[in-house]
């Protein structure tokens, strides 16, 4: 085997590897961009080395100062990525080796690349999990601050697509800030289980030598080391975690679209895109395509694609590590993309949404939105509910074949359908009083939805 081709664990081939299955086992060309958590593991790792005396200071000083340079020639772009160098851990080991010589071999000391990368994901991710949960804190304050803009405007609510009751638009705008804030909950949650320090777990049996794992993770800021070596090398939990909150978040975004879609048709009229987050029809000159938030729908089909490609994966693999791991990045990495590409074109398209207020009043006000309204104040007029339910059935069934709205009958039609109908029915039939009289804890009365947006700002949530 000729030195060029020689790889770092050929000792006990004697053939070189064929270029197709270089080419086809290769992910240094995705696995590139952990080179920065790489570099910051390896240096933890040869400081540690050198403290326990497993290897000398002035090797520690050649690997620190050769990683140190290795790092400024990728930022650079200086230094080239090969197929043949298999994966980012195996190039930045190759690149140190040929820079520092012998001393370079001893970086791999008490490790192995099972740990190794379980590191490097580990920490890339943790960097991510911050970055994700301040994007979705900053999505919730702007559906915050959109619900706050919006405290009078009153649309219908629906259940089973039908109209169903009156709500405020804040209502439904925090409804979703709920979700969002349980995603942030969950993504904390995940944060936890990311923090946990494999290295030094080596292949899957741990090492001889006096390591000092504790040392290593209070270097790279985390709080315990993982317990059992097998585990370690082998959990991919964190990143399916990752990748499920990552799924009900998107959902959570999708669904919020999929209403915005729906609302900014000619037959709803509820809300409009603005033209910056909308394009045009190459055919039809008229349209005003809400393409945004069409993507952001259909991405979040790509978020699941990958949480599936994970389980799948990681269901029938025997312990410990198993080359199928290496497929675990490509859906992580893109899953991150993903997921931070929606979130902040989310946010600014909140900020660009122009509600018809008039439109989605007139809406709530047809429908017969408020006939549970009028069940309730049979109810409270000592008629058991059930009855109650039926005289509104029939009551509106009459007015369908009138074609008349409720408050369009007179207080003699009401009393046909039962004697308990007095002149203040006429109250409970407005959209406003429907609204404000929901004060039962989480409703949609407006003194309970500004109660809520104050809690908020105070961060009493």
């Amino acid at each position: 085997m000729s030195e060029k081709k020689k790889k770092p664990w050929s000792g006990r081939f004697r053939g070189a590897t064929d270029t197709l299955v270089e080419e086809f086992t290769a992910s240094v060309h995705f696995d590139k961009r952990l080179y920065r958590y790489d570099i910051e593991g390896s240096l933890a790792h040869v400081r540690m080395l050198a403290r326990q005396k497993i290897i000398a200071k002035k090797d520690e000083k050649l690997i620190v100062s050769g990683l140190k340079e290795i790092l400024k020639d990728i930022e650079k772009g200086y230094l080239v990525f090969r197929p043949e160098d298999e994966d980012i851990h195996m190039a930045i080991e190759k690149a140190l080796i040929e820079r520092i010589g012998e001393a370079g071999g001893k970086l791999h000391t008490g490790r192995s690349r099972n740990d190794q990368v379980s590191l490097d994901v580990r920490l890339y991710l943790r960097d991510e999990l911050r970055q994700i949960g301040e994007m979705v804190a900053h999505v919730k304050t702007a559906l915050a601050g959109l619900a706050g803009a919006e405290e009078k405007t009153i649309l219908p609510g629906y259940t089973h697509m039908q109209k169903a009751q009156p709500v405020l638009l804040p209502h439904y705008l925090l409804a979703y800030w709920e979700m969002l804030d349980r995603d942030e909950q969950r993504l904390g949650e995940c944060h936890e289980r990311v923090n946990v320090m494999p290295l030094g777990s080596a292949a899957l049996a741990g090492t001889s030598l006096p390591i000092d794992r504790e040392y290593t993770a209070r270097l790279l800021g985390f709080p315990r080391v993982s317990r059992n070596s097998m585990d370690a090398v082998s959990d991919r939990d964190f990143i399916a975690e990752f990748v499920f909150a990552a799924s009900l978040l998107m959902m959570h975004l999708s669904r919020f679209c999929e209403d915005l879609i729906i609302w900014s048709t000619d037959e709803f009229r509820f809300v409009e895109f603005s033209d910056a987050f909308t394009t045009g029809s190459s055919i039809m000159p008229q349209k005003k395509n809400p393409d945004v938030a069409e993507l952001i729908r259909g991405k979040t089909g790509r978020v699941y694609g990958n949480l599936v490609a994970l389980l799948t994966m990681m269901k029938s693999l025997p312990m410990t590590y198993n080359r199928d791991l290496q497929e675990d990045k490509e859906p992580l990495f893109d899953t991150v993309d993903t997921l931070k590409g929606c979130l902040r074109i989310f946010r600014e398209m909140l900020g660009n949404l122009k509600f018809n207020r008039d439109r989605m009043w007139e809406s709530a006000s047809t429908g017969f939105s408020t006939a549970t309204d009028v069940v309730e104040y049979l109810v409270r007029k000592g008629v058991p509910f059930r009855e109650a339910h039926a005289v509104v059935g029939r009551l509106v069934l009459h007015c369908i074949d009138k074609d008349k709205d409720m408050d369009d009958l007179t207080l003699e039609e009401f009393r046909k359908f039962h004697r308990r109908f007095g002149k203040d029915v006429y109250t409970c039939l407005g959209v406003e009083h429907a609204v404000n009289s929901k004060r039962s804890p989480g409703g949609t009365a407006r003194e309970l939805v500004l109660k809520r947006l104050k809690d908020i700002a105070e961060g009493k949530i």
